[in-house]
C-alpha cells in the first residue's frame, strides 16, 4: 500500500530523511515516532506528495513517484486523508462546511454531499455540532471535526501528524477510539507521534525515526 525504497530529502543541505526503506500494508494502523525534527512530518509529507523525494521512490497503491506525472497527483491525493496538529478548520465556516468543502471541490451534488458530511460527523460523535463555527468547538472538538472532513472522501490512507498534541489525556484517547474505528472499517492510517503512551502495548508496528534515520522497527 505504502512503499518506501531508500528515499532521502534534504532541504537547504539539510538531510530530514535518509536511505529510508519501509513497507506499510493495506487495512494496516501504523506509528512513526521519535523527538523533535526527527523526520516524522517531513515523511508524512512526501506520502501526501506535498514533497517529493531527492533520491529514492515512493509508491502509494497503484502509484510511484518515479513515473507520476503532475497532473496525477490531485488523483492520489483524493485518496488520502490528512489530520494536522493545528486543526487548519476556516474560522468563517460552520462544522458543516469545513467538512462538505472539499467534496464541492470535487463536483459531488449537494444531496450526496449532506449524506457524506452527516455520516462523517457521526463517526466522530458531532452531528449536534453540525451548524457550529470551530470558535464555539473545543480543542477536541475540533480536531474530531478535522478527522470528520479527512475521511468524508472515503480516503484509503488516512495520515495523522501529532493528532493528539494540543490535547488532554481524555480527549487523547478519544481521538485514538476514533482512528481505530476508522482503521476497522478497512482505512490504513499512519500516525505521527513522539507520544509513546499512544502506541504502548497496541502490538501495531512503530517506525522510530532519528535525526532522518529509520533506526529501528519495533511493536507498540
Amino acid at each position: 500500500m505504502i512503499r518506501f525504497n531508500n528515499v532521502t530529502k534534504i532541504y537547504d543541505n539539510i538531510t530530514a530523511l535518509r536511505n529510508v526503506s519501509f513497507q506499510i500494508n493495506k487495512g494496516e494502523f501504523t506509528f512513526v515516532t521519535g523527538p523533535s525534527g526527527a523526520g516524522k512530518s517531513t515523511l508524512l509529507r512526501l506520502i501526501y506528495l506535498a514533497e517529493k523525494p531527492d533520491e529514492g521512490s515512493i509508491g502509494i497503491a497503484r502509484w510511484d513517484t518515479e513515473t507520476l506525472k503532475e497532473a496525477s497527483i490531485p488523483y492520489l491525493r483524493r485518496n488520502i486523508g490528512i489530520v494536522f496538529q493545528d486543526f487548519k478548520l476556516l474560522g468563517n465556516r460552520t462544522v458543516y462546511d469545513n467538512i462538505a468543502i472539499a467534496l464541492r471541490i470535487r463536483g459531488y451534488n449537494e444531496k450526496e454531499i449532506k449524506e457524506r458530511v452527516h455520516d462523517a460527523l457521526k463517526m466522530v460523535n458531532l452531528r449536534h455540532k453540525v451548524g457550529n463555527f470551530p470558535v464555539a468547538l473545543s480543542g477536541g472538538e475540533q480536531q474530531r471535526v478535522t478527522i470528520a472532513r479527512a475521511i468524508v472522501g472515503e480516503p484509503t490512507v488516512l495520515l495523522a501528524d501529532e493528532p493528539t498534541g494540543n490535547l488532554d489525556p481524555d480527549n487523547a484517547a478519544g481521538i485514538m477510539n476514533i482512528l481505530r474505528e476508522i482503521n476497522a472499517k478497512g482505512t490504513t492510517i499512519v500516525v505521527a507521534t513522539h507520544n509513546r503512551e499512544l502506541f504502548r502495548n497496541t502490538g501495531l508496528r512503530v517506525f522510530r525515526l532519528d535525526n532522518g534515520n529509520l533506526v529501528a522497527e519495533e511493536k507498540g
